[in-house]
């Protein structure tokens, strides 16, 4: 919620924010903040979030924009747009695209190449994952040999493991066509028992035009095939110059922080006019800078008052601030950190050292 706050504040929107947090930027970004489900839980509470989106109808508010809390709650998405108009796609079109079947099924068509899949226990599960297509954030992956031997749920699939670089391309879609913004380095680490957990990305990074003729034939053909509109990611695995597809995104992605300029405006606006069916934003030509942004996770477990948050509100490049006190575990996520380059390893570099820094500052002041 803070990345879209924030991109949609500079663009000049009143902004009025709905999370879990409410950390110090989100509010700062925002002229008012509510709170729609319990931080710990990790869950939009659903009468909390209608309650609101009721109220923010009274207001004259035009619209709303669902962040990545709704992966896998079409029934609550599809709830609230009944409350306040979606800005993004609907409930139906999530679900198709979150729809094992119907996604690798489009992507065959197609001809999209992507890893093996299947919907039932093959008889030597090595080399197999099995992954939650209502989960987002890398939690919902789990090695097959390590997976109970209960049968998979509708939401559920295997995918055979295979190498690669994880990237995604970053798009706006108009429902018939696209235009693929870039495309981005993923941070993923094995962190406390999660071997493929998001903690990061890092773009636009340069690719070979083979790769962005893949990625942006993946991205167009899905948009013609689910009439996506809107902001969007497309995640695949680059192996030398071959990709992978491996899951779409159909909503504003966390990498839309990496590219405060689209078309004549910002991000915002042209996910607004793409989802009005008002056309698409002009490509612009690729930055020569390359952004990052990377998750500081607890490494031990950890508890700020007042005072060290308000040191950590005058870092630079540091976001996500916790507004109150709270104490974490290890493995949970306590902020963000921002760094830029010439060169993707450049930044992954930045952000390793910073995010070490900043939580030895941190268990320091504690």
């Amino acid at each position: 919620m803070r990345v879209l706050a924030e991109l949609a504040a500079l663009e000049g929107h009143e902004v009025l924010a709905l999370d879990l947090f409410g950390d110090r930027d989100t509010r700062r970004a925002a002229l008012d903040w509510t709170r729609i489900g319990d931080p710990s839980a990790l869950r939009i509470d659903a009468a909390l979030l209608l309650a609101a989106l009721e109220a923010l109808r009274a207001q004259g508010v035009e619209g709303w924009i669902a962040g990545s809390g709704f992966d896998g709650r079409t029934d609550l998405l599809a709830a609230g747009a009944q409350r306040l108009p979606l800005i993004g796609n609907d409930a139906e079109t999530v679900a198709r695209v979150r729809d094992p079947g119907a996604f690798f099924a489009a992507l065959d068509a197609a001809g999209i190449a992507h890893p093996p899949v299947r919907r039932d226990w093959p008889d030597e599960r090595e080399g197999w994952l099995v992954k939650d297509a209502a989960g987002s954030g890398g939690t919902h992956i789990v090695a097959a040999p390590r997976h109970s031997l209960r049968a998979l749920s509708a939401t559920t699939y295997l995918q055979r493991e295979r190498p690669g670089v994880p990237m995604s391309a970053t798009f706006v879609a108009d429902g018939r066509d696209a235009v693929v913004l870039g495309c981005n380095e993923q941070i993923v680490q094995e962190r406390h028992g999660w071997r493929f957990l998001y903690s990061g990305v890092i773009g636009p990074v340069p690719v070979a035009v083979a790769v962005l003729d893949q990625a942006t034939h993946g991205v167009c053909s899905l948009v013609e095939t689910f009439g996506l509109r809107g902001l969007g990611s497309l995640d695949f695995l680059l192996d030398g110059e071959r990709i992978e597809v491996l899951e779409l995104n159909a909503r504003p992605p966390a990498s839309v922080a990496l590219y405060p300029q689209v078309g004549e405006g910002g991000p915002i606006e042209a996910h607004r006019q793409a989802c009005r069916g008002e056309g698409l934003p002009t490509p612009r030509r690729a930055a020569d800078t390359v952004r990052g942004s990377e998750i500081v996770f607890a490494r031990a477990p950890l508890r700020l008052v007042e005072r060290q948050l308000a040191w950590l509100a005058l870092q630079p490049d540091v976001h996500d601030l916790p507004d109150l006190p709270w104490a974490w575990s290890p493995g949970e996520p306590i902020c963000s950190v921002d760094a830029q380059g010439a060169s993707a390893t450049a930044v992954r570099d930045k952000l390793a050292r910073r995010s070490d820094a900043l939580l030895t500052s941190l268990e320091t002041l504690a």
